[in-house]
């Protein structure tokens, strides 16, 4: 059982670390610290993304900034309590950790899989330029009881195959994890930015239950 929860959410992720080791938390007398990797896309633009690595894999007080961090794990989400409500923190939770060199010219590698059930109806739309999209939540199983809930976005033909699911169905996906900078509204004039993190979806299949 515990082999099929570990191999339903897979990343691998390479990046330029770009920030400093900061603290997370600390569970069993193991502690959690945080940092962000800048990852290159192809278009010349980059995702930052969180990646939660343990002391025990390595040295987390060390200064790293420009080096390349690989990471392989699942993605996780929790709860953090703000105020009045939740917010859902994504980051990738690192098993195996290492610094790489990635060679000239060719991209850092950004691989998700995620097998999991769709937990809210798919919403599909249409950009002003006419490119189709559905926003998918999916809750991938966790061991003892808990789940990640994962936002993804599909595009054209995923799109619209995405907005057939109904609530509950078991699809497996494989795309890459992006990050995207938006706006938050505080009050009438003040505005927060914020980062939201979702997988971009490639390959999609629905699994019948039967």
């Amino acid at each position: 059982m515990l082999d099929k929860v570990f191999t339903n959410n897979q990343v691998t992720i390479a990046g330029e670390v770009v920030s400093d080791f900061t603290f997370s938390h600390e569970i069993y007398g193991e502690n959690f610290f945080l940092v962000n990797i800048a990852v290159s896309r192809l278009s010349d633009s980059c995702d930052i993304i969180p990646v939660m690595v343990s002391d025990r894999l390595m040295d987390v007080k060390g200064d790293y900034k420009g080096c390349i961090l690989q990471a392989s794990g699942q993605f996780r989400s929790y709860n953090r309590h703000e105020e009045t409500k939740n917010r859902l923190v994504l980051s990738v939770f690192a098993r195996e950790v290492s610094f790489v060199e990635i060679p000239e010219g060719e991209q850092n590698p950004n691989h998700i899989f995620l097998d999991g059930y769709v937990c809210k109806k798919p919403v599909y739309r249409k950009t002003p330029l006419g490119r189709e999209i559905a926003d998918v939540l999916l809750a991938v199983n966790r061991p003892y009881g808990k789940s990640d809930y994962i936002p993804c976005i599909c595009w054209g033909r995923n799109a619209r195959y995405a907005d057939q699911f109904e609530v509950g169905a078991h699809i497996q996906l494989w795309g890459r994890i992006q990050s995207r900078e938006y706006q938050k509204k505080i009050d009438e004039e003040v505005y927060e930015k914020r980062v939201a993190y979702e997988v971009s979806v490639s390959k999609l299949e629905y699994l019948s239950e039967e």
